[in-house]
């Protein structure tokens, strides 16, 4: 239509090499006879892309610049290349059809309109298509901003300050004048993109002076030492941010960032929240004056903006649903993808990483209500699933664009076309998540929670039964808590129609998936209304009898139990079922032989059975036997559920022994054989070990040969039910019988070779195991030629409280039993001084652990010799003043054992730990007494000791405990008053000689 004018950037040379005139006219003409190429060097006018393409291929290695010259040169190039008409494009309202584009371009019947039209979406594609090539590179640049690096520092400052734990000794700004654009830096050095210069003084190096840009944080430099100035030359490499910087430079710095990263990235993430928390005033004049900016563009990309029809909506699916999400929401949703439908489960530990521009692991600490309200078993998924965007220019199918079709006849049809659109779209695979997403991208979420809200049934019903088809889609239920479907689901549970209570519960338990949601529910009433439902299925005949309207209430009744198993996954949702009463309905359902009812009645009570008052009402309602009946079912779920109720119930005695008295050990042994199902596997072996603390249970678990079974799953099983058979083995090795079998089944080398994995409650189990088999002392020399008890040594710097006292523990019979215990624990190098370094520790249980170690170990005299060049009488004394029954007992018998060297019982006289000791005889459990009264025995050998024990009162004490029917005790306060009397006896006899 017009000419494209441009300046060649092809030398004289070259071009003579093809032509020996210096104007030049291409032979191909246009219409009116005009040439479609004219060359007047250096400038060239092109009318065809034929023309414009024979040049380019003749410009070869300069194509690119010859084709950015030309774009250039013409502001315009879209009007001159498809006409004037294109200009009026952008002045059509984004609602009109492709008809009323199509009328306006063809209005003068200009015969090559269709090819336009070609050309245009051409054209609008590449331009899409640069577009976001240019943004993936962008995207990829890290540039820091004014305000970025200010909420760094003030970060860092936070955490900086004199003290081992601190980041860093200081962090300060060289200079404390700010421009109004955020930078501290000169403006000459601002043009370089400089923001500001820190000093930074890390504990272990030296200041480091360093430059802040938009290109990332280097090291400059430094001050001068004359003038004070800054030497702004770069003196290494650019890294992404400060704390990248200085993690790199520091190594102390890195070892306490790591302990403080999560309050850094929470503070950090809050700084973000605030950034992203612009006003929406504020964001639309941005947008305008950018899209002002880029109207004025050499480029001018949005000349033809095909966007806004109908036709680019088939490239580009709408966005629209974002804007409904605000800002708070989103963080929300930020702080909702911590969780996995682990509640209840015997589960491991999965570490969730977030990245972040720091890269730190950032740890969700919710609020001190939303933690109370919430139980630790409760979880949703561990991350957030990625939010599946279909470009631009993504090969859809065709389903896709239906759907779409289909959402716009539900915004603008009647009642009729509305139901007759809801049935159509629910003859669409709803499982697929092409379809899923095609009805939320193009807002039909919204449509479909309005339609809820309406009084036409239909309309609910045909709407429920696609959103609870969609709801299994982690993005798509947060988006329905988002657009405020619960509460009107939630409300519909008081509909008469029973159709509608039914489809809005089962919608609720697939949205009920994370906390958000089940909060939701709750604080909308929805825990009362749920529980009402399950009163529908009561007294309902068997499933051959039932009446059509019979069949219906346990529908709804199963449906209402369905959504309180999804709800259940939090402690307050637990306390509003059982306030609602919801137990005694549930055990009156678990008494059904409906197989779809019993299973998420099972199901809740499994949840809920990890909160104490729960199990009492659990015991109160018989409850245990309908979960022992239901353990023989034919159905897998159902005994996966069952056992793990078991599980969870079986912690208390009572209910140990009621599963024994209804017959449920025997179905639970039967259940080890069949080991495909590893879920139920692990819910099956969870529940034996829970009913084998009992030791009538072992009993009759050894006569349904459980135990050669549970030794043979070893090997070869997932974590889950490893950690359940080992901790089943460890409580029956408690008993004679059951070490015997262990060994003869060849249980001793599985167990010492998972010593050396890393799951900790694995690792507290099997240490367990292995100490109740080290009592045997054929078995523990099966352990020492594995070398299992070097692996139980090494499991002592294990970063685990609980892994380091079980390990303590499953030494003490290791040392007791070992041929030639002495020297085999000082063949461990450095085995000693870790030892008498746990004396350090915090825990209570690892410091009696240690204790009881110490006790064995002090039976060699080398050995007790080393302890003591290590510094454990201080130690011991240090510990004295405890409430602790457990830990005075192994604490005393350990001074009781160390006062056989040397110059000890002086030493703990010194440290002052008589006196101490002297009050253990005042508790009430008779083994500390035995204890504390050995050590008093010889302690009391030293005269000083005797005077300190007289002074505290432990005559008397001892008097009382002469008459014990323990010998032991009886004989150690006897010899004690023994030493406290002769050294009266040789006092009095002194002052009177």
């Amino acid at each position: 239509n017009q000419v494209l004018r441009c300046n060649l950037n092809l030398s004289k040379k070259f071009f003579f090499s093809f032509f020996s005139e210096t104007t030049v006219k291409s032979e191909e003409v246009d219409k009116n006879g005009e040439p479609l190429l004219i060359l007047s060097v250096p400038q060239i006018k092109i009318r065809s892309f034929g023309q414009l393409s024979r040049l380019l291929f003749i410009a070869k290695n300069t194509k690119l610049k010859e084709a950015q010259a030309c774009i250039e040169a013409n502001r315009n190039p879209i009007t001159k290349i498809l006409g004037l008409d294109y200009n009026v494009i952008n002045e059509i309202n984004e609602d009109s059809t492709l008809l009323t584009i199509l009328d306006k371009i063809t209005k003068d019947e200009d015969p090559e309109s269709e090819t336009k039209v070609k050309i245009a979406l051409l054209l609008k594609q590449l331009d899409l298509h640069l577009l976001n090539h240019s943004l993936r590179h962008i995207s990829l640049e890290i540039r820091l901003n004014p305000r970025t690096v200010k909420n760094d520092i003030e970060l860092l400052k936070k955490f900086s300050g004199k003290g081992e734990q601190t980041v860093l000794e200081s962090i300060d700004y060289t200079s404390d004048y700010e421009f109004s654009n955020g930078c501290r830096a000169p403006p000459w050095r601002q043009m370089q993109g400089e923001i500001c210069y820190v000093l930074v003084k890390p504990h272990d190096v030296e200041i480091l002076c360093l430059t802040c840009s938009n290109e990332g944080v280097f090291l400059n430099g430094g001050k001068t030492d004359d003038e004070g100035e800054i030497n702004y030359e770069r003196k290494g490499e650019i890294y992404k941010d400060l704390v990248t910087f200085l993690k790199e430079k520091s190594a102390v710095f890195s070892e306490n960032m790591s302990k403080q990263e999560v309050r850094f990235s929470e503070e950090q993430q809050k700084e973000k929240d605030q950034l992203n928390e612009v006003p929406k005033e504020e964001e639309a004049a941005a947008l305008h004056k950018a899209s002002n900016a880029s109207h004025r563009s050499n480029l001018e990309k949005n000349q033809i903006n095909l966007g806004k029809n109908q036709m680019t909506k088939r490239l580009e699916p709408s966005l629209n649903w974002k804007t409904t999400v605000d800002a708070k929401e989103k963080r929300r949703l930020q702080r909702d993808n911590l969780e996995e439908k682990r509640g209840g489960r015997l589960e491991k530990p999965r570490p969730s990483i977030l990245p972040g521009r720091a890269q730190l692991i950032r740890r969700s600490i919710e609020k001190a209500e939303e933690v109370i309200s919430e139980s630790s078993s409760e979880s949703e998924e561990d991350e957030e699933p990625p939010d599946h965007r279909q470009e631009a220019n993504a090969d859809l199918p065709s389903e896709y664009w239906q759907i779409q079709k289909l959402v716009k006849y539900l915004k603008g049809g009647n009642q009729t076309a509305t139901v007759i659109a809801l049935c159509s779209m629910k003859d669409f695979n709803l499982a697929q998540e092409t379809c899923q997403l095609a009805i939320r991208d193009v807002g039909g979420l919204e449509v479909l929670i309005n339609l809820l809200e309406t009084d036409e049934v239909k309309c609910q019903i045909g709407s429920l039964k696609i959103l609870k088809e969609i709801s299994h889609n982690p993005q798509i239920r947060r988006n329905i808590v988002d657009l405020g479907g619960l509460p009107i689901m939630v409300n519909i549970l008081d509909s008469p129609h029973k159709s509608l209570k039914c489809l809005a519960a089962e919608t609720i338990a697939n949205v009920a998936k994370f906390r958000r949601a089940r909060q939701a529910v709750r604080r909308h009433g929805g825990i009362t209304k749920l529980v009402a439902l399950l009163d529908c299925g009561q007294n309902s005949p068997e499933p051959a009898y039932l009446s059509l309207y019979e069949t219906r209430d346990v529908e709804v009744a199963r449906c209402g139990a369905l959504a309180l198993w999804s709800c259940s996954k939090s402690y307050a949702n637990k306390e509003a079922i059982r306030k609602a009463g919801g137990i005694p309905l549930l055990a009156r359902l678990l008494k059904t032989s409906h197989q779809d009812m019993l299973i998420p009645v099972v199901g809740t009570l499994q949840e809920c059975a990890s909160e104490e008052n729960y199990r009492a009402a659990i015991k109160a309602e018989r409850i245990i036997e309908n979960l022992v009946k239901n353990l023989s079912s034919e159905n897998e779920q159902l005994q996966e559920h069952c056992a793990m109720a078991i599980y969870q119930c079986a912690e208390d005695e009572e209910t140990r022994d009621l599963v024994r008295l209804h017959g449920g050990l025997k179905p639970l042994a039967s259940l080890l054989n069949n080991t495909d199902n590893k879920e139920r596997l692990a819910a099956v072996t969870g529940a034996i070990w829970k009913c084998s603390i009992s030791k009538e249970n072992v009993i009759k678990f050894r006569e349904y040969k459980a135990i050669e079974t549970l030794v043979g799953l070893l090997t070869d099983q997932p974590e889950e039910v490893l950690v359940n058979v080992v901790g089943a083995l460890g409580e029956c090795c408690q008993e004679h019988e059951n070490r015997v079998i262990v060994r003869r089944c060849g249980g001793i080398q599985p167990l010492v070779n998972l010593l050396v994995g890393i799951n900790q409650a694995l690792l507290v189990n099997v240490t367990k195991a292995v100490g109740a088999c080290a009592v045997e002392p054929e078995s523990m020399m099966i352990i020492d030629r594995l070398d299992g008890v070097r692996l139980l040594w090494s499991l002592l710097k294990n970063p685990h409280a609980d892994v380091k006292a079980s390990a303590a523990w499953a030494l003490c019979p290791c040392i007791q039993n070992a041929k030639d215990a002495g020297e085999m624990v000082r063949s461990f190098v450095g085995g000693l001084e870790l030892v008498v370094n746990l004396l350090k520790s915090d825990n209570k249980e690892v410091l009696a652990s240690v204790c009881a170690a110490i006790t064995n170990i002090a039976k060699d005299e080398e050995n007790l010799a080393v302890i003591t060049d290590h510094g454990v009488v201080p130690l011991l004394s240090k510990l004295a003043n405890t409430n602790n029954d457990k830990l005075r007992r192994h604490l005393a018998e350990a001074i009781s054992r160390c006062c056989m060297w040397g110059r000890n019982r002086v030493a703990f006289g010194e440290h002052k730990a008589v006196a101490p000791l002297v009050r253990y005889l005042k508790s009430s459990d008779t083994n500390v007494h035995r204890a504390t009264a050995q050590a008093l025995y010889q302690l009391s050998e030293n005269a000083d000791n005797c005077i300190t024990m007289h002074e505290n009162g432990a005559v008397k004490l001892l008097l009382d405990m002469v008459g014990s029917p323990d010998q032991d005790l009886q004989e150690a306060a006897a010899g004690c008053i023994s030493n406290i009397r002769r050294l009266a006896l040789a006092t009095e006899k002194a002052r009177y000689t």
